[in-house]
């Protein structure tokens, strides 16, 4: 594991559990979706699969608390983030972080053109920098010990 390794590594990794909302449903529905899987944010998808946008809390607390709407009579498409920052599936763990502090952005969705194939998290590329670390650590301690095998 390497900070310049590739989303697509770090979407293996986690597994693929993909949850998204349809542009139709309710913000309330898109609530409650997330509190159930616990995440976060959601992928907007066309009925064709295409990426339409994202859902999050933070779109949830500003467009529908702050100005007092309701979440089951709007919907996802009226409050969510359209035309996302995206990344690819060979976008490195290092650019994924650069995008995410210049966007003050915690969810990316990596696409392959239109088409969703994925979603990082910042928490799932710090987990990933930590067990880099962590693995170098443990090589640069082994080799310290003379146990490395070259």
């Amino acid at each position: 594991m390497s900070p310049s390794d590739r989303v697509q590594s770090v979407l293996q990794f986690k597994g693929g559990a993909l949850w998204t909302v349809s542009p139709d449903a309710t913000v309330y529905e898109a609530i409650q979706m997330m509190s159930d899987r616990e995440i976060g944010a959601l992928p907007v998808v066309s009925s064709s699969g295409e990426l339409e946008g994202i859902f999050s809390e933070r779109d949830y607390a500003r467009k529908i608390i702050l100005q007092g709407r309701s979440s089951r009579d709007t919907l996802v498409r009226e409050i969510m983030t359209a035309d996302p920052v995206t990344v690819t599936l060979g976008d490195s763990v290092e650019h994924c972080m650069r995008i995410m502090t210049d966007h003050r952005v915690r969810h990316l969705p990596v696409c392959d053109g239109r088409k969703l194939v994925g979603i990082v998290s910042i928490g799932d590329l710090v987990n990933w920098i930590i067990s880099a670390h962590e693995e170098a650590i443990s090589h640069l301690t082994s080799y310290i010990a003379g146990g490395y095998p070259g």
